[in-house]
C-alpha cells in the first residue's frame, strides 16, 4: 500500500512539474512574441534589424551553449539521483562544486565574447553592424552559466516552479526593456537600426542580471530547510571536488554538445545565408531575407517547442531518479505517455503553421508580412523537433548522453551539404536553409528514436501514436481552413485568422477525445486527468 501511494505522488508531482514548466514556456514564448513583433513593426528596425539583432544573437547564443546550456539537465541528474537515495548533503556538495565550476566557465565566455566580437562581426558574419550588439550581450554568459546550476539543482529537488519563475521573469524583464531601450535609443539616435538592435540586446543582459538575483536570494530563502535536510541526509559518501567536476562534466559535456549543435545548426543559417545570396543578389536584399528567416520564421516555429520542452526538462531527473531507486516500470510509463503527447503537439503545430502560414504573418507582422511559402516549408521541422526534445530528455535520463549529440551532429552535417548546394540555386535562394532544417531535424529524429526503441520498451501503440494524430490533425486542417475561407466573406481577414485558429484547436481537441488517442490511464495522467474523464465518461466517450 505504501509503494502504491508513493509511486501515484511521484505520478502527480512529475505531471505538476510538467504543467508549470509549460504554462511559464508558453508564457514566455508570447511575451518573447510581443517584443519580436514590435521590433519588426518598429519603423527604423524591420527585417534589416532582425539580421543585425539575430545574427549578434546567434553567436551569443553559440557561446553561452558551451558555458551552460547543458547544465541545467546535467546538474538535476546527478542531483535528482542522489535526492532519491536521501544524500542530500552529496547533493548540495554537487550544487556547490558546479556552481564555483560554471562561474569560471562563463567568465570565460564573457571575455571571449568582448574582446571578439570585432572580428566576429567584421570576419566571420560579414555584417559590422553586429559588433555592438555582441559587446552588449557578454555580460550575460556570466550570469546564465551561473543561473543554469542553480535551475539543474531545484529541478534536481523537483521544485520546477523555481525554475519556471526564474526563467518567466526572465522575460518579463527583457520584454519590458527591449521596448523601452529601443525606445530611448530611437529618440537619442533618429532611428539607427544598428544601435536599436545593440539596445534590443543590452536587453537580455538586464534580464538575465535580474533573473540570477532572483535564483539568489530564493536559494538564501531557502538555506535553513536545506540545511535541516543535509543533517537528515543518509546514504552520504565523500566525494573530492576534482571527482565531482569530473562527473558533472562528464554529464554536462555530452548534453552541452547537444546544445551547441543545435546553436550551430541556427549558426549555419548566420554563416550562409546572406554570403551565399549575395552572389547572386544585392546585398541588402540578402540581408533581408535572412532577416524574414531568423527574426519571423525561427520564432513562429520555435513556439511549438516551448510547449514541449516542459516534457524534456521533467524527464530528466524523473527518470534518473527512477532508476536510482530501479523502478524502471515508472520510467517507461512516463517516457511512452510523453512521446504520445509531444507527438499530439508537434503535429497539429506543423499542419496548421503550414495552412495559415500566410494569414499568420498577415495577422502578427502587419508592416513586415513577407515570408509565407518560407514559413511553409520551415514548418515541417516542428513535429521532428518537437519528438527529438522528448526523445533526447528520455535518452539523457537513461544515461544514454552522447546519442542526442551524435544524432543531431549527423543533421547538421546534412544542413549544411544542404545549405551550401540548395543556397546557391537562384530559383530556391533562401528556401534552401528551411529545406536543410526540415532535413536536420528528420534525420536526427529517426537515429534518436531507433536507439531509443532498442533500449527501452516503449508502451507505443501505433494506431494512437500515428494514424489516429494524422486523421485528428486532418479533419481539424480542413474543418478550420473551410471556416477561415467562409468568414473572409464576412469579416477582417485578421479576426477571420483568430477565430479559424480557436476553432482548430476546439476541434483538434474533441476529435483527440472521439478517437479516443489516449487510454484511460494515460488520460488521468494528464493535468485534471481524473475530472476529465469523469465528464467523458458520462458523455459516453470512455
Amino acid at each position: 500500500m505504501e509503494e502504491k501511494r508513493t509511486r501515484t505522488y511521484k505520478k502527480e508531482s512529475f505531471m505538476q512539474g510538467v504543467l508549470t514548466l509549460m504554462i511559464s514556456q508558453v508564457l514566455i514564448k508570447i511575451l518573447g512574441l510581443v517584443y519580436t513583433l514590435y521590433l519588426t513593426n518598429r519603423q527604423g528596425f524591420g527585417d534589416r534589424g532582425n539580421a543585425i539583432y539575430s545574427s549578434g544573437y546567434q553567436i551569443y547564443a553559440l557561446l553561452l551553449t558551451i558555458s551552460s546550456i547543458g547544465v541545467p539537465n546535467a546538474i538535476a541528474k546527478l542531483v535528482s539521483e542522489k535526492v532519491a537515495i536521501g544524500d542530500h548533503k552529496g547533493a548540495n556538495r554537487v550544487f556547490k562544486v558546479a556552481f564555483l565550476t560554471f562561474a569560471v566557465v562563463g567568465l570565460i565566455g564573457t571575455a571571449l565574447l568582448f574582446c571578439g566580437a570585432h572580428v566576429i562581426a567584421n570576419y566571420w558574419l560579414q555584417i559590422p553592424e553586429a559588433e555592438m550588439t555582441l559587446v552588449a550581450l557578454s555580460p550575460a554568459i556570466f550570469f546564465v552559466a551561473t543561473s543554469s546550476v542553480m535551475r539543474g539543482y531545484f529541478n534536481g529537488r523537483k521544485s520546477l516552479k523555481t525554475t519556471a519563475r526564474a526563467q518567466t521573469l526572465e522575460q518579463i524583464f527583457k520584454t519590458v526593456l527591449t521596448i523601452l531601450l529601443v525606445e530611448i535609443v530611437a529618440i537619442l539616435t533618429g532611428t539607427s537600426t544598428k544601435l536599436m538592435a545593440a539596445g534590443a540586446n543590452l536587453a537580455t543582459t538586464l534580464a538575465t542580471f535580474l533573473s540570477f538575483s532572483y535564483l539568489v536570494l530564493y536559494y538564501k530563502s531557502r538555506r535553513k530547510e536545506i540545511g535541516s535536510e543535509i543533517k537528515q541526509s543518509v546514504n552520504y559518501k565523500y566525494e573530492k571536488v576534482s571527482t565531482i567536476v569530473k562527473k558533472v562534466l562528464m554529464v554536462s559535456i555530452p548534453m552541452t554538445i547537444s546544445s551547441v549543435l543545435s546553436s550551430i545548426n541556427k549558426n549555419v543559417d548566420a554563416f550562409t545565408v546572406k554570403r551565399i545570396l549575395s552572389t547572386y543578389m544585392p546585398s541588402d536584399l540578402a540581408i533581408e531575407k535572412y532577416g524574414i528567416l531568423s527574426g519571423k520564421v525561427d520564432t513562429l516555429i520555435g513556439l511549438p517547442l516551448s510547449v514541449n520542452i516542459a516534457f524534456a526538462t521533467a524527464l530528466v531527473p524523473a527518470i534518473a531518479a527512477a532508476k536510482a531507486q530501479k523502478d524502471m516500470t515508472t520510467a517507461t510509463k512516463r517516457t511512452s505517455f510523453s512521446l504520445l503527447v509531444s507527438m499530439l503537439i508537434g503535429l497539429p503545430c506543423t499542419i496548421g503553421m503550414c495552412v495559415f502560414a500566410q494569414p499568420i504573418l498577415n495577422l502578427l507582422y502587419p508592416n513586415a508580412s513577407a515570408g509565407g511559402t518560407l514559413l511553409q516549408v520551415a514548418a515541417f521541422t516542428i513535429v521532428f523537433s518537437v519528438l527529438n526534445q522528448t526523445i533526447n530528455g528520455a535518452l539523457q535520463g537513461y544515461g544514454k548522453v552522447m546519442v542526442p549529440a551524435m544524432a543531431l551532429g549527423t543533421g547538421v552535417i546534412t544542413k549544411l551539404i544542404l545549405n551550401l548546394t540548395l543556397l546557391k540555386i537562384p530559383a530556391i535562394n533562401v528556401y534552401g536553409a528551411s529545406i536543410g532544417s526540415v532535413a536536420c531535424h528528420l534525420v536526427a529524429f529517426i537515429i534518436a528514436f531507433i536507439v531509443l526503441k532498442k533500449n527501452v520498451r516503449l508502451n507505443l501503440n501505433w494506431s494512437n501514436f500515428v494514424i489516429k494524430p494524422i486523421i485528428s490533425t486532418a479533419i481539424m486542417a480542413i474543418c478550420s481552413y473551410a471556416i477561415y475561407i467562409i468568414l473572409l466573406g464576412i469579416i477582417s481577414p485578421k479576426l477571420a485568422t483568430i477565430i479559424a485558429m480557436l476553432m482548430a484547436v476546439i476541434i483538434y481537441v474533441l476529435t483527440i477525445a472521439i478517437l479516443k488517442v489516449f487510454t484511460k490511464e494515460e488520460l488521468k495522467m494528464l493535468p485534471y486527468g481524473i475530472k476529465i474523464y469523469n465528464i467523458l465518461e458520462k458523455l459516453k466517450v470512455y
